[in-house]
């Protein structure tokens, strides 16, 4: 009889091999797509745009980005301005700027005592507003990092899109957790833009994205997942995102810049918030958001058992030296495109960092987080 039982030691160079190959795969049958993607040509017509914004307590923030986003290169559009139950001098600031902006408009969701909604009605609201069909959607806490920011997100369209996906950055400040900030949001967002351009789009970020108006009132808007205090941005995109109707835009001018948190707490607290709709996501994306870090997990730990027990050595810091430079290849050539280079050439040892330690630290410490309404 044939002994077809395997040494401890070849399975665990099976297990390697398995992975680095899945590994491997994400970076050149996704990653790589976004990498070579080349910018479209410009949109020698402007159609009218509607530009949404929800706030509520925004006063300072109102202040410094608003002008921002009312003096972008752009020949016709709109920005409408939910000022949701505010009590500080949003209102009063809106009204002011209206003035001097004619192209400013202002909605006001006042308080109703016993009654509580969350920033899904107040975007409702806002689209509801707006008289254009093409909207683009921000937050009140971020700027665009251009004054060509609306031309970008437009020259992305083109017959039969109908909905364009664009990245939401942080600004760069000294210190290692604004790195790690960086860092996190930078890969989520070469994750969620590289699968759109395979045409498995599954999210976009409430803080720089833009889709039709009638695909919002064709799924009757949030409907599907109203009862969720999140998921006006990547839930509505799983929902309606399709093989074919997807675009993305990276190009530089096109992000919108956030300040990043300053204390670990307040952002795992942001990142709780952020991630909190995934598990609603359809199968097949959390699938493939999940086989990732875990081929992951599974490489490195199957190359430290290797080499402990002294079993090939060559072969697995071989194959691990290989995916750290296709790696650092491929993700600097992103992170040049999104005007965050820095972030591309240092991804070996910020992901070593997220992974062994950042995250075992999120989950440990998510639980103990407050559950938080709107935003």
């Amino acid at each position: 009889m044939i002994d077809l039982t395997l040494s401890p030691l070849l399975s665990i160079l099976i297990v390697f091999g398995l992975m680095l190959i899945l590994q491997l795969y994400t970076y050149l049958a996704g990653f790589l797509r976004l990498a070579l993607f080349k910018k479209k040509p410009k949109n020698t017509t402007h159609p009218p745009v509607s530009l949404v914004i929800c706030a509520r307590n925004e006063e300072d923030n109102l202040r410094r980005f608003l002008p921002l986003v009312l003096e972008q290169d752009y020949p016709n559009y709109e920005v409408i301005v939910v000022n949701d139950c505010s009590f500080d001098n949003s209102y009063d600031l809106l009204k002011e700027l209206a003035l001097t902006y004619r192209h400013l408009k202002v909605a006001n969701i006042k308080e109703v005592e016993g009654r509580e909604h969350g920033k899904k009605f107040a975007m409702t609201i806002g689209i509801k507003a707006a008289q254009h069909e093409t909207l683009v959607l921000t937050d009140a806490d971020c700027y665009p990092s251009s004054n060509h920011w609306i031309s970008s997100i437009m020259d992305a369209y083109e017959p039969g899109k109908e909905i364009v996906l664009g990245y939401g950055k942080y600004e760069r400040k000294p210190g290692f957790l604004n790195l790690m900030i960086r860092f996190d949001t930078f890969y989520i967002a070469t994750q969620y833009l590289s699968m759109a351009l395979r045409g498995k789009a599954y999210m976009g970020v409430g803080r720089n994205l833009s889709y039709k108006k009638n695909l919002f009132f064709q799924v009757k808007g949030f409907a599907s997942h109203i009862h969720l205090d999140s998921g006006d941005d990547d839930l509505f995109i799983n929902e309606v995102a399709t093989l074919h109707n997807t675009a993305i835009v990276i190009e530089k001018g096109s992000s919108t810049v956030s300040e990043p948190k300053t204390g670990w707490k307040a952002w795992f607290h942001q990142k709780k918030r952020h991630i909190s709709t995934a598990k609603h996501y359809k199968a097949e994306h959390k699938s493939a958001l999940v086989m990732e870090p875990l081929s992951w997990y599974f490489l490195y730990f199957s190359a430290v058992a290797g080499c402990i027990l002294q079993y090939n050595v060559l072969i697995l810091i071989s194959g691990l030296l290989l995916r750290a430079l296709l790696q650092i290849a491929i993700l600097h050539a992103i992170a040049r495109k999104m005007d965050d280079a820095d972030l591309g050439w240092k991804a070996p040892f910020l992901e070593f960092i997220q992974r062994i330690f950042i995250y075992p630290m999120y989950f440990m410490t998510t639980f103990f987080v407050r559950k938080r309404k709107w935003r």
